[in-house]
């Protein structure tokens, strides 16, 4: 039961923001790519409720290495869905983009979300090219960890900072629940490694 519990919770804080968004009456003004180009966003956003859980082994149901699997997908998932969305926002307005990406934008959300972008590329890289690094384990980790929480800070205060087609309570609660979450798997991570210093 537990197990149902989690798993709805996440389901409905994921899907309830986007269904939501789709009876907000400014599509009906939206060109098709750029509303494609927003639920990307959306979607990514609600993968980072998933992506904290499965790096911490903290999902029911999962081993620990389907959980890893799956956060390495999740991960791939998440790409992209930023690649969509900024592709989508560039093909309907390349000088907005253009702004964005060299920080001229006068619109704070498009800062922290050209910061989490960044932050969310630089992780996949960090992960794809982590056996050819030879970085410590130790060292990686606290990169990764860190990139994780800029696109978590970064990604939130996008969401929260814009005022389009989602519906803003959902949206806060989404927001809220990726915060609770990365901070609970960092929690987690670090007493599992506490644990197994002792233990050894």
């Amino acid at each position: 039961m537990r197990a149902i519990l989690i798993w709805a919770a996440l389901a409905i804080a994921f899907i309830v923001p986007a269904a939501l968004s789709a009876t907000s009456p400014l599509l009906a003004w939206r060109d098709p790519l750029y509303i494609a180009a927003g639920f990307a966003g959306i979607v990514a956003l609600g993968l980072l409720l998933f992506q904290p859980l499965l790096a911490a082994g903290l999902l029911p149901a999962l081993s620990a290495r389907a959980a890893r699997r799956a956060h390495v997908w999740t991960g791939a998932g998440l790409v992209v869905a930023v690649v969509a969305h900024i592709a989508g926002l560039w093909i309907t307005s390349p000088p907005d983009v253009i702004d964005v990406l060299l920080f001229r934008s006068p619109t704070p959300f498009a800062i922290w979300g050209v910061l989490a972008m960044w932050a969310v590329f630089a992780a996949a890289a960090l992960a794809a090219l982590r056996r050819k690094l030879h970085m410590r384990p130790a060292i990686w980790r606290g990169i990764h960890t860190g990139l994780a929480g800029v696109i978590v800070i970064g990604s939130t205060l996008h969401a929260i900072l814009i005022e389009g087609t989602m519906e803003t309570a959902s949206k806060a609660v989404l927001c809220i629940m990726v915060i609770v979450v990365i901070v609970r798997a960092v929690l987690n991570l670090r007493g599992q490694r506490l644990r197994r210093k002792r233990g050894a």
